[in-house]
C-alpha cells in the first residue's frame, strides 16, 4: 500500500497528514477542534479531503483519545469528546469514501515510535507518554498489543497508591496523578508554598504567586536551575521510573520509550527516570535491563503511527 493519511485529534486542533511508507509526512492540514461530537467528525472529514488533494490515498488512520473497540471501528468512550459507542469508522468512511482504521491515540503514537522512531531495532517495546495525563502502548513481537477488547495499555489508571489522590477517572491513586504534566505543576506549587525562597525564578515567570504557576514555567525555571523546579521534575521522575520497573515485571521489554510533552526536557527528566527505574527494578543487579529511551518523533508520532496502522489494515 502506498500513501495513507494519519489523523491526530487534539484538544484544540485536528491534524491530518499524508504519510509515505517510510514514515515521512508529505503534506499536512489542520482545522480547529469543534465543540460538538458531530462537529469533530465533520472536521476530520474536512481535514482528510483537504490534505488528500493531488495524492492517491489508500486509507485513513485516526488516533482518538479514549477506548477503541477490538474491531478498531467504534470509540467506546472518549474522555474529552461526547463519544459513547461512537461508530467513528463508519461515519468518516461515508464522508471521505476511503477505508478507515480507528486507534487509541497513545497506541498510534507508540506504533509510530516503534516503526520510525526510537523503537527501531526493538521487537518488544513499552511506550509511555507523559503529557497532561499518562498514556501508553505495548509492542510485543513486533505487533501492537491491544488486549481482547481493544483497551489495553491504559497505564495512567493503574492504581499505585491505595486510597490516594482522586483521579478524573473516578478512582483514587492512579499513576497519572503522580507522573504527568498535571502532577509536575502540583509538585511545583506545593514546593513554592513550602519554600518560596527557593522558587524565586519560578514565581517570577508567572504572576508571582504559586497559584499562577504553569507547566511551561516549571520547565523554563528548571532549565535555569531553579531548585523547586528541578526537585519537582525529580519527584515526577521517581514515580515514573518506579512505574516502569513494575511494567518490566509484566512485559520484560527490551526498551521503554518515554514521550509526551514532559519528556521534551530531555535528560533533566530522563536521567532521573532511569535512576528510579534501576532503583525499583526487582533483581536489577542480576537481570538484563531494558533501555529507557527518549521518543524521537515528538508531536508527529500519533499522526505517523495512525497512518501506518491504516497501511497495515
Amino acid at each position: 500500500m502506498g500513501l495513507t493519511i494519519g489523523v491526530d485529534i487534539g484538544g484544540t486542533k485536528i491534524a491530518a497528514g499524508v504519510v509515505d511508507e517510510e514514515g515521512a509526512i508529505l503534506e499536512t492540514s489542520t482545522v480547529p477542534t469543534p465543540s460538538t461530537a458531530d462537529g469533530v467528525i465533520d472536521a476530520i472529514a474536512e481535514a482528510v479531503r483537504t490534505v488528500s488533494t493531488g495524492h492517491r490515498i489508500e486509507a485513513v488512520g485516526i488516533g482518538a483519545a479514549g477506548y477503541v473497540d477490538d474491531k478498531r471501528a467504534t470509540v467506546i468512550f472518549a474522555p474529552n469528546i461526547d463519544w459513547r459507542n461512537e461508530a467513528l469508522k463508519d461515519k468518516v468512511e461515508q464522508r471521505v469514501d476511503l477505508p478507515v482504521v480507528v486507534e487509541n491515540d497513545a497506541n498510534a503514537a507508540a506504533w509510530g515510535e516503534y516503526r520510525f522512531g526510537a523503537g527501531q531495532g526493538h521487537d518488544d517495546v513499552v511506550c509511555i507518554t507523559l503529557g497532561t495525563g499518562l498514556g501508553g502502548g505495548i509492542i510485543i513481537g513486533g505487533r501492537l498489543y491491544r488486549g481482547r477488547f481493544g483497551v489495553a495499555a491504559e497505564f495512567g489508571h493503574i492504581r499505585v497508591v491505595p486510597d490516594g489522590l482522586l483521579c478524573g477517572c473516578g478512582n483514587q491513586g492512579c499513576w497519572e496523578q503522580y507522573a504527568s504534566g498535571r502532577a509536575l505543576v502540583r509538585y511545583a506549587k506545593q514546593r513554592a508554598v513550602a519554600t518560596p525562597e527557593n522558587a524565586g525564578i519560578l514565581l517570577s515567570l508567572g504572576d508571582g504567586t504559586p497559584e499562577g504557576i504553569e507547566g511551561r514555567h516549571v520547565s523554563q525555571a528548571a532549565r535555569q536551575g531553579c531548585p523547586v523546579s528541578v526537585d519537582s521534575f525529580r519527584e515526577l521522575a521517581r514515580w515514573a521510573g518506579a512505574g516502569l520497573a513494575d511494567l518490566a515485571s509484566l512485559f520484560d521489554p527490551s526498551a521503554f520509550i518515554v514521550g509526551g510533552g514532559v519528556s521534551d526536557e530531555g535528560d533533566l527528566v530522563l536521567e532521573p527516570i532511569r535512576k528510579s527505574y534501576r532503583r525499583w527494578l526487582v533483581g536489577s543487579r542480576w537481570r538484563p535491563q531494558a533501555q529507557v529511551l527518549a521518543a524521537q518523533l515528538g508531536g508527529k508520532a500519533g499522526l505517523v503511527g495512525a497512518a501506518d496502522l491504516a497501511r497495515q489494515g
